[in-house]
């Protein structure tokens, strides 16, 4: 398939800019993979479209404060760090800007001296390999000096940086949050819960590389870079036992589809896993554990509405988005959800 079969016309205004309150106020367009069939409803209607022996699986990553500015040491001038991902003790690949204060062996001084950083490398792309040296706990230190780093289509300010972090994020390490998550409240999780449906978590962080545009035509070509997962041997279990009892396993988010299906079978059940993944799923892709997706509205021509158009079928993606359209839902990070069943 081509890049330009999964273009469609997104009106400036449908980007939503902030958050819905309460998380689970925001809409759900509800979507039957077997017949087309849409339904409008409110996400707090989940529980509507759940059954007992079914099972939730979510993504725990929590989003750093990963934006850092700065200045470089021996010149003073203004420099800015996005962390991308970790690649061992201290170091990690950054997105640098702008470039030419970001040479190797440059030194990069952040938060009045908190926080250093030595250029190692210019890598894939442009990214740097730098390694961070500072006194204390790395992830406190950014609590206090980094900014949250908000995809580029939001232009309004966050007041409440909570409002990007679901609401059972727990592991730090993604530089965009799994925005499917965004919606739960811990009420709304303790009613799925109480209806028999079981919730298990899985951890990938999330890097920018999900959110490249797709530059060539023919999609086959495409790269994904690699991001970093675990499925811990109580999710595996709790996949398998629903699985065994004829429930459904319903991944929330794109991530949590990627990590389960990144997964090889062993004898037709999920192993405990860890590792990295660099799945690209598009249309033609055979699905190996997913029943269902709850996930947002994603970019035209992206990797995310091509992964979509894999489970819910090219047409019925393409007649959704049309739809959500012309119903003026909220589209992106901050927007409104989908369920395909």
């Amino acid at each position: 398939m081509r890049k330009s079969d999964f273009y469609y016309d997104l009106p400036q205004e449908l980007i939503a800019q902030e958050p819905v309150d309460p998380r689970d106020h925001s809409r759900l367009l509800v979507i039957n993979r077997d017949s087309g069939k849409l339904e409008d409803k409110i996400f707090r209607n989940l529980t509507e479209y759940l059954h007992p022996d079914d099972c939730l699986i979510l993504n725990d990553s929590r989003v750093l404060p990963a934006r850092l500015y700065g200045n470089k040491k021996n010149t003073g001038g203004a420099v800015e760090l996005l962390l991308l991902s970790p690649k061992g003790t201290n170091r990690w690949e950054v997105l640098a800007g702008p470039g030419k204060r970001a040479k190797k062996g440059n030194i990069l001084v952040f938060g009045g001296g908190l926080l250093e950083a030595e250029v190692l490398d210019i890598i894939d792309e442009g990214n740097r390999l730098v390694e961070f040296h500072y006194e204390g706990n790395f992830y406190n230190i950014l609590e206090r000096i980094g900014e949250m780093p908000l995809p580029h289509y939001i232009t309004k300010h966050l007041d409440n940086a909570e409002r990007y972090q679901t609401v059972y994020a727990r592991e730090p390490g993604s530089a965009a949050a799994p925005t499917a998550g965004l919606h739960f409240t811990p009420d709304l999780l303790s009613e799925i819960r109480k209806k028999g449906i079981d919730i298990g978590f899985i951890t990938l962080h999330v890097g920018l590389g999900t959110f490249r545009p797709v530059k060539v035509d023919n999609i086959e070509n495409h790269h994904m870079h690699s991001e970093h997962y675990e499925l811990p041997p109580e999710t595996a279990e709790l996949i398998n036992r629903t699985r065994e009892r004829g429930g459904r396993v319903i991944a929330v988010g794109t991530t949590s589809c990627r990590t389960i299906e990144s997964v090889k079978l062993t004898n037709g059940k999920v192993k405990p896993s860890e590792g990295w993944t660099s799945i690209f799923i598009s249309p033609g892709y055979k699905f190996q554990v997913l029943d269902g997706l709850l996930t947002n509205f994603h970019l035209p021509e992206s990797t995310l509405i091509m992964l979509v158009s894999a489970f819910a079928g090219y047409q019925n993606t393409m007649s959704a988005y049309s739809h959500a359209v012309r119903e003026r839902y909220r589209f992106f990070s901050f927007g409104d959800a989908m369920l395909i069943i």
